[in-house]
């Protein structure tokens, strides 16, 4: 990765407004963050270095602008240094001032400029809406000249870019980051990183901020192409929970970061990551995503091949230390495809059977015989065990300080 190491600023974490509009939350049937999911959530956030956090403006709802507050007094009990709250606010005096009587300390405003939201959202002309903004951030920089103020044309990569810098442009002496959002997931890498250069050039003493969601599967590779021409900030959240297929993933991304360019990191407890994701996790009572690289799914092995090689030496299809990441341990699955290896393995190391290799092999022949019996009731390791049975294994004898000192977890 060939950005400047001082270029990239850190995350923004959305996950308490963007990760709160998740399917995911109604498909677990939880709908929203409670107060109490929120805290514990926020407290993983902050221990893993994680510094500037966006919420919903207060006006969606009095029950969101409670949970803010309670946040707000629960950070001042911690005393971490240098948190920035950020309401994500229409261009609307209303949701202005009840964020800043709330306690904000920045605000995000936005408002759509493509020609769908103009004619099929707010319903204003492009003339209309610059006015607006440029009379709202003008009043808000008068009024607040310290006050943390970013603005996103919603909708950017799909925006003309010549639109984005007519806008732009007014506002450049008035704002301290432009938001670069990818609201419906249309960009790419190569869109991303040619604009991201474009408006670095346009725009050299203004922060970019950057938020992709995941529809094209893209968001990711997006954040790191904009890191690499030089975003500031990549907006991010807890599993990449949000909207439709969601964003980037706080966990994914520093991972990523540290194998291409470890100072971009340098700020986070790594470590922090695998029980962040879990703590997600017990909040929605769902296992972390196969698809979040920081988990102990990418840690599980269950073809036969596999599995004989990773008894040996994990590091074989294990390329990526998910130690450093706070993931301490593997899984080796019985299953269909495994083999006689972890067959051997499993019946002398975890049912301390008396077994040689022919006749793990001979075990393995009927064991694969019996795939489509396998169920959730007629797990695995059952069929296994009445296979054992007939064979006559007998039991080993084992002491118990050995089993003290055993490191897998075989529940």
């Amino acid at each position: 990765m060939r950005t400047t190491d001082s270029a990239f600023r850190g995350v923004i974490d959305t996950t308490f407004r963007d990760g709160q509009q998740s399917p995911l939350l109604f498909d677990s049937f939880k709908y929203r963050l409670s107060r109490e999911d929120k805290k514990n959530l926020f407290f993983g956030l902050v221990k893993l270095g994680v510094r500037n956090f966006e919420f919903f403006s207060p006006v969606v709802s009095t029950s969101e602008y409670e949970d803010f507050l309670a946040i707000k007094k629960y950070a001042e009990m911690l005393q971490v240094k240098s948190l920035r709250f950020i309401a994500h606010c229409r261009c609307h005096p209303q949701d202005i001032e009840e964020a800043l009587a709330a306690g904000f300390t920045g605000l995000n405003l936005y408002i759509g400029m493509s020609k769908q939201a103009q004619q099929s959202s707010h319903g204003h002309s492009f003339a209309k809406i610059s006015t607006l903004v440029k009379k709202t951030i003008t009043d808000l920089r008068t009024t607040y000249p310290h006050l943390y103020i970013r603005f996103s044309a919603e909708d950017c990569f799909r925006t003309p870019l010549a639109a984005v810098y007519r806008m732009y442009d007014e506002l450049y002496p008035l704002v301290n980051t432009f938001g670069m959002p990818d609201t419906v997931g249309i960009a790419t890498p190569q869109l991303v990183a040619k604009r991201v250069r474009e408006l670095r050039r346009r725009y050299p003493k203004a922060a970019l901020e950057c938020h992709f969601h995941n529809d094209r599967g893209l968001a990711l590779a997006n954040s790191l192409a904009a890191i690499e021409q030089g975003a500031s900030y990549i907006d991010t959240s807890v599993w990449g929970l949000a909207e439709r297929s969601g964003i980037t993933s706080i966990t994914a991304l520093l991972f990523n970061l540290y194998y291409e360019n470890k100072n971009l990191c340098k700020d986070y407890s790594l470590e922090v990551c695998y029980p962040l994701n879990v703590l997600m996790g017990t909040i929605l009572k769902l296992q972390v995503p196969s698809s979040e690289p920081v988990s102990l799914t990418n840690r599980t092995h269950t073809a036969g091949v596999h599995q004989k090689a990773v008894l040996n030496n994990p590091h074989v299809y294990e390329g990526h230390d998910l130690s450093i990441f706070g993931v301490h341990t593997n899984h080796l699955f019985l299953g269909p495809l495994s083999g006689k290896n972890i067959i051997y393995y499993y019946l002398r190391e975890v049912c301390y059977r008396e077994v040689d290799v022919q006749q793990a092999a001979l075990i393995a022949q009927k064991f694969k015989a019996r795939t489509q019996e396998m169920n959730k009731k007629n797990r695995p390791e059952k069929i296994l065990l009445e296979l054992a049975q007939e064979m006559n294994l007998p039991k080993r004898a084992v002491r118990e300080n050995y089993l003290l000192r055993r490191v897998e977890n075989c529940n």
